[in-house]
């Protein structure tokens, strides 16, 4: 693979950092028509969009939540999520960010999600595994797992009251922060990640491809992802016998 895909895609991040800055720019929350993915595109979504096909076009087809195929599907095609975490962006809520994979023959080789709120960002290539930021993007950053994490994440969980019980039960405390593809990316320091939804893959390629690592099921039920095996198996047990 190419080896300036990488230090690429840190460039159209910093530059769509930037562009998210200018809050006073009204263009930027303007409502658009509905995108690929089901929403309604907002003007950070489409500038976001913008950047990423200038940048990422030489290396593959781009298939983007907003606009469906740029190009017609290839071997080499990059998944873009040009803002995940979109409704947190329009309230300041500083959880949202970039999801981007790359995948050659169907096979993910590449990915990346950013948070744009503090300049995190996760790398997964076929050999190497690291974090960095935006501030510093050539110092690598080894990721750990968090030793007794108090947390897990679990995204849309208002739409599942019953299973919020069930884990409130069993004193499996979580958040929701609003912005899927970035919680599968932090996964590691969590204790562990939960989704119950539609199965999106600009939202879960290039999470699901960074924390691939974990102990993972996924369907089109859910997902859960956790670096604890009994952590992992409790879940499982009651997401599978006592909520499905």
């Amino acid at each position: 693979m190419d080896n300036t895909f990488i230090p690429t895609v840190l460039l159209a991040l910093s530059q769509i950092r930037l562009a998210l800055n200018d809050r006073e720019d009204g263009a930027l929350f303007e409502s658009h028509s509905i995108g690929e993915g089901g929403d309604i595109s907002s003007g950070f979504d489409l500038i976001a969009e913008v950047i990423l096909v200038k940048h990422l076009s030489p290396f593959g087809s781009i298939y983007s939540e907003e606009s469906g195929w740029i190009k017609a599907k290839a071997s080499t095609n990059i998944i873009i999520d040009p803002v995940d975490g979109s409704d947190n962006f329009s309230s300041s809520f500083p959880y949202y960010g970039v999801a981007i994979a790359r995948e050659n023959n169907g096979k993910t080789t590449d990915g990346i999600v950013c948070n744009l709120a503090n300049g995190d960002v996760f790398i997964r290539t076929c050999d190497d595994y690291y974090r960095c930021s935006l501030n510093s993007p050539t110092l690598k950053l080894s990721i750990y797992e968090v030793q007794n994490p108090k947390i897990g994440l679990f995204e849309k969980s208002h739409e599942h009251p019953r299973l919020v019980e069930k884990l409130i039960d069993q004193k499996l405390k979580f958040r929701s922060p609003g912005a899927l593809a970035l919680s599968l990316a932090y996964a590691p320091y969590v204790k562990y990640v939960l989704f119950l939804g539609t199965m999106r893959q600009f939202d879960i390629q290039a999470g699901l491809y960074l924390s691939k690592h974990l102990y993972k099921f996924n369907d089109d039920r859910y997902i859960l992802l956790s670096n604890n095996k009994d952590v992992f198996e409790e879940i499982q047990l009651i997401v599978e016998k006592g909520y499905f």
